[in-house]
């Protein structure tokens, strides 16, 4: 690779425009033939378009019936992917099914599957029989990368919703978010009511193993109760970091007790911007001063309290105490050195942006001041036809960002892509989505980096696909 990462995003294209603001601000170009995969060719089986050379394998889909006698829930979203026995890939898979939605759950539409599993393991729906359960979670599969068959899925997460990104921890488990949070309680809906037992807005940690079963679906309170959309882990420290899908979200940090377990507590803290107290990040014009590119921004983090937040203010408090706004975080993703994580609506044009985050030297220590951690703008495109609303992202073997777009095209014209942006800063478009007019999801490399793991989140499949990639950085 000619630089190292952190070469690239301090002295390449750190605030990049789209590609015609590439031009216009550093003098790059859309990647050409030999920094990309070349010119997207038509699939004739119209699911996914994909460069000359590139194959793809798909499973799956929504309602098919896995390994457990269960179904495949619906609303496929954020995936981790794990190194397995026999040097085979295990990938946690969640599903963002909403309380509403019981066609597209792991029991049936009318819960005739549900006595294949121990009810008790279950998040909400688990006590009275009468009572449906959330139809959200995770499924994990196993698939061999050598072969690019499915050896097995599951389920392995139930009783919880909107589950729709998260993150893998160094310990090898994945962890889930919801992205709600209704409390328990009875609701109406166009056809009849729903009750939920327990209050939603939680994540969940889940083993990655390939043996079928669930594991017992234990909320980790001390993580906060909020719009939870996805977690990264920094691997130094085992400090988590974690998005929030609001207009006015914040970015939160939890410093565990003891390093990989969660659930014996720790300290929630929200991201603030040094000498900007309450800073709005969007760069939109109503929001204040716009947020120079490139620039380097001193952090410090804020201890949030009554995590539990029964009503769902943990933001507004943390804004009160000077926390940085950020306008519909979700996608985020954790190299050795940095995290990343874009904001869907950000920008001045709510095209979206992805920020960087670099972690102290000191992270997470009381000598954290001495050396802060560091927050820098990566992309906030201007060009709704280049790259539009990034949401789900991560690292490529090879060191390039991979972004999926989560955009509404009302005319129809464009469909959503996977795009790449390489270390020279030039950005490309990668595949495109032939089946519908749905966001790309879940995008994650198997650990051999001969796969690339993505979600068509509806109506619901996944994809494994191979091709000519770049050696590994």
């Amino acid at each position: 690779m000619e630089s190292t990462r952190r070469d690239f995003l301090r002295a390449t294209c750190a605030v990049a425009l789209g590609f015609t603001g590439l031009r216009a601000w550093t003098g790059c170009t859309v990647a050409d033939s030999r920094h990309s995969f070349g010119e997207i060719v038509r699939d004739p089986a119209g699911v996914i378009d994909l460069p000359h050379g590139f194959r793809y394998t798909s499973f799956s889909a929504t309602g098919s019936e896995m390994a457990d006698g269960l179904l495949v829930p619906g609303y496929h979203d954020g995936m981790g992917a794990f190194e397995g026995p026999d040097r085979q890939t295990i990938v946690v898979r969640n599903h963002e099914v909403p309380h509403t939605v019981f066609d597209a759950g792991p029991f049936g539409p009318n819960d005739e599957r549900l006595h294949r599993i121990d009810r008790s393991l279950l998040y909400d729906g688990a006590g009275e029989q009468d009572d449906r359960p959330s139809q959200g979670g995770t499924t994990t599969f196993v698939f061999d990368t050598k072969t690019q068959t499915l050896v097995r899925e599951f389920l392995s997460l139930g009783g919880t919703a909107m589950n729709c990104s998260g993150g893998t921890t160094p310990w090898g488990t994945w962890l889930s978010c919801e992205e709600t949070t209704l409390r328990a309680g009875t609701y109406p809906t166009e056809s009849s009511e729903i009750r939920l037992d327990r209050d939603h807005g939680y994540a969940f940690e889940v083993a990655a193993t390939p043996d079928i079963g669930i594991v017992r679906a234990r909320p980790l309170e001390a993580l906060g109760r909020f719009v939870h959309e996805a977690a990264a882990v920094h691997a130094r420290t085992g400090i988590v970091y974690l998005t929030e899908d609001q207009e006015d979200g914040l970015l939160y940090r939890f410093l565990p007790e003891v390093r990989g377990k969660l659930d014996r507590g720790g300290r929630l803290q929200a991201l603030a911007l040094h000498d900007r107290p309450g800073c709005d990040t969007s760069n939109r014009p109503a929001e204040g001063p716009e947020i120079a590119r490139r620039k380097v921004l001193e952090t410090h983090w804020i201890d949030v309290d009554d995590v539990a937040s029964p009503n769902d203010d943990l933001r507004i408090r943390g804004r009160e105490d000077g926390a940085a706004v950020f306008r519909r975080a979700e996608g985020m993703w954790a190299d050795p050195e940095e995290i990343y994580f874009t904001c869907t609506q950000g920008g001045p044009h709510e095209l979206g942006q992805v920020w960087r985050y670099v972690p102290s030297a000191f992270e997470g220590t009381a000598a954290e001041s001495r050396a802060p951690g560091t927050l820098e703008l990566f992309l906030e495109p201007r060009d709704k036809n280049l790259l539009s609303n990034a949401d789900n992202l991560s690292i490529a073997p090879w060191g390039d960002l991979v972004i999926c777009e989560d955009h509404v095209f009302p005319d129809g014209q464009r469909r959503h892509h996977l795009l790449g942006v390489t270390p020279r800063g030039e950005l490309y478009p990668f595949a495109r989505n032939a089946l519908s007019d749905s966001e790309f999801a879940g995008c994650t490399f198997s650990p051999d980096g001969s796969t690339l793991f993505v979600n068509i989140q509806r109506p619901g499949l996944t994809l494994a696909i191979t091709g000519p990639w770049p050696r590994p950085a």
